[in-house]
């Protein structure tokens, strides 16, 4: 009895179903948070070799774009579905401060 429990096929009672799915998701986590720990190096690398400011500056906001890539879609879940709510208002609010941030710039420069 036990076991039909187990292989019921339905996923919100299947275990191994749920542990399978929650083993995926941890693996997904961790290799996220090692390619961030290796961009962060490579951030620190490209700063220490002291390359001139007009590579050095648009590489680290690249670089800190990938991070908030990997932060959004693997560590709050963003890629599930059920969160596009959520992620409509999220790029929602970046449009907004994109073009705001846009809007002083050309306020400032020119």
């Amino acid at each position: 009895m036990a076991n039909e429990e187990l292989n019921s096929g339905n996923p919100k009672v299947d275990i191994e179903y749920r542990r399978r799915k929650s083993a995926e998701e941890m693996r997904y986590q961790v290799v996220s948070f090692a390619m961030m720990i290796f961009l962060t190096f490579v951030a620190f690398i490209a700063v220490g070799y002291d390359i001139s400011g007009w590579f050095t500056i648009p590489f680290i906001l690249v670089l800190a774009i990938v991070q908030v890539g990997f932060q959004l879609y693997y560590f709050m879940h963003m890629s599930h579905k059920g969160h596009e709510a959520p992620a409509l208002f999220l790029y929602s609010g970046v449009f907004v401060a994109f073009i705001t941030l846009l809007a002083f710039m050309t306020i400032i420069w020119w």
